[in-house]
């Protein structure tokens, strides 16, 4: 949850509900990751209401990725359902995807069947995403999954091992295996307020998946120079038979600068490309902490060395 303080009520209201019906005991674990409205308070006077829920409150903004894996790292029960506090989530899904975890499934996705809440530009480059993604990557991601789906006790287990501090969750989930199912169902609009994810940091979350989970983009810098330099090779040769046949012509000065910022472009994008897996690679070696705690409301838990303060 950042910045949801308008969704909360309403969230817990049909989320209780659902799971109220189910009859299983459960709890509610609220990331607070970094909120600057409200978020808090309206959590701490939800948890008055109800002792199931269970408050973190991280020092600061992290992330989806790193407020997600808290969660993940942080929920006790057989079964985890993470999910955004927006309501585009829908709880009257979660029966769903309890009968398909007790039909022996391990993960059940949540998958769209359509996009239609989604502008043009954003269903466009959300496709483009996926077929890239499952061209570059050793492992298939599923379209038009996100975070919300079951995951039972094996498979929070398995995420649990991985060191990562660069993190694609997507990739992740696909990743550990096991044997997976999906339900799908129709996105609703926000509740209220507005995304948190525009164009910017979306493309940032894309270019994250493709360097976590596919070195292809620097065989491509490869196969790049070698192309390149096969192409001058052969204009070289072009030039000595030309110097041979037609005598040390001038060449013109616009050919002379094409070929020099051509070949400056090609340098720039593999060094790029390049940068982006170096990048990647010092941040790992930093070995942060993920996230910090700054206070947990609710049951003491047993926290991972070094995320708490």
């Amino acid at each position: 949850m950042h910045n949801e303080a308008q969704n909360l009520a309403p969230f817990y209201d049909r989320l209780s509900v659902v799971l109220e019906d189910l009859g299983l005991p459960w709890e509610l674990l609220c990331i607070n990751d970094g909120s600057t409205d409200d978020t808090l308070k309206h959590l701490l006077s939800l948890q008055t209401r109800d002792s199931r829920i269970t408050i973190l409150d991280l020092s600061r903004n992290f992330g989806k990725e790193a407020a997600l894996t808290a969660g993940l790292l942080e929920a006790r029960g057989e079964v985890a359902i993470p999910m955004d506090a927006d309501l585009q989530d829908p709880p009257e899904l979660i029966p769903s995807l309890i009968s398909q975890w007790r039909a022996g499934f391990d993960m059940v996705l949540a998958t769209r069947s359509s996009r239609h809440t989604d502008d043009w530009l954003k269903r466009r480059t959300a496709g483009w995403f996926y077929a890239l993604m499952n061209r570059l990557s050793d492992v298939p991601i599923p379209a038009n999954a996100g975070d919300f789906r079951l995951m039972n006790r094996t498979v929070v287990e398995a995420l649990r091992q991985f060191p990562e501090r660069r993190r694609f969750m997507k990739g992740l989930f696909a990743w550990v295996g096991f044997k997976v199912t999906s339900v799908s169902y129709e996105r609703p609009e926000r509740q209220a307020g507005v995304s948190k994810f525009n164009f910017w940091r979306l493309w940032n979350f894309a270019l994250e998946g493709i360097t976590s989970f596919s070195h292809v983009p620097l065989r491509m810098a490869s196969y790049m120079g070698f192309v390149v330099s096969l192409v001058t090779f052969l204009y070289a040769l072009k030039i000595i038979f030309d110097t041979l046949i037609y005598g040390n012509a001038v060449k013109g000065y616009p050919s002379l600068m094409v070929a020099i910022l051509f070949f400056a472009g090609v340098q720039l994008m593999a060094l790029g490309i390049i940068g982006e897996y170096l990048g990647r690679l010092y941040e790992e070696s930093k070995q942060r902490p993920l996230y910090f705690i700054r206070t947990c409301y609710g049951p003491t838990r047993s926290h991972p060395s070094g995320k708490t303060s």
